[in-house]
């Protein structure tokens, strides 16, 4: 292969790295706006304000380090040590990002304003993957993280996803 032809290739995947994290960060920066709004109306206006914020540095980290290194999708795995390396890299990006419960050590211990971030950091991602938010909080979310429906966490998620998501069609064949 041509030097230019291993820059192009280079620049090409470079590229659309950059666009498939910013693409997220813009989902979870919509939700933020999304779900603060509703917060400031709410009278939440602290908390809907700080949300909004952070909705503009979300996942800034992914840019930099291990994470920009080694976070690769799936395809590109191939390598020797690939998913070693991803997996250190998801790691420090749980660690080092408020708005994942590894961060706090643990869902039970996340302040309001990061249980926010997450869930309209989920939501992106349920949009992305096409999947429901509600299944993943109450399916994966709960049995990952450890919650239940009875939990006082899992009343402040959902207050979050109900007040992020359209309520879901009602049944009028009944």
């Amino acid at each position: 292969m041509k030097k230019s032809d291993r820059v192009r290739k280079v620049a090409s995947e470079t590229m659309e790295k950059i666009r498939r994290i910013a693409r997220h960060i813009r989902n979870v920066e919509d939700n933020c706006l999304l779900l603060g709004e509703k917060l400031i109306d709410k009278g939440e206006i602290d908390l809907g304000h700080k949300l909004i914020a952070n909705g503009y540095i979300h996942d800034a980290s992914k840019f930099h380090g291990i994470e920009w290194e080694h976070m690769v999708p799936d395809e590109l795995l191939h390598e020797e040590g690939a998913k070693l390396k991803l997996k250190l890299a998801v790691q420090h990006h749980n660690r080092t990002n408020p708005h994942h419960p590894e961060y706090w050590g643990g869902v039970q211990h996340m302040p309001r304003l990061y249980l926010a971030e997450m869930v309209a950091d989920w939501k992106a991602r349920s949009e992305e993957f096409g999947t429901s938010l509600r299944d993943w909080v109450n399916d994966g979310a709960a049995k990952r993280f450890g919650f239940g429906k009875d939990d006082d966490v899992y009343s402040e998620i959902m207050e979050f996803v109900n007040l992020i998501c359209e309520k879901p069609f009602e049944n009028i064949s009944k």
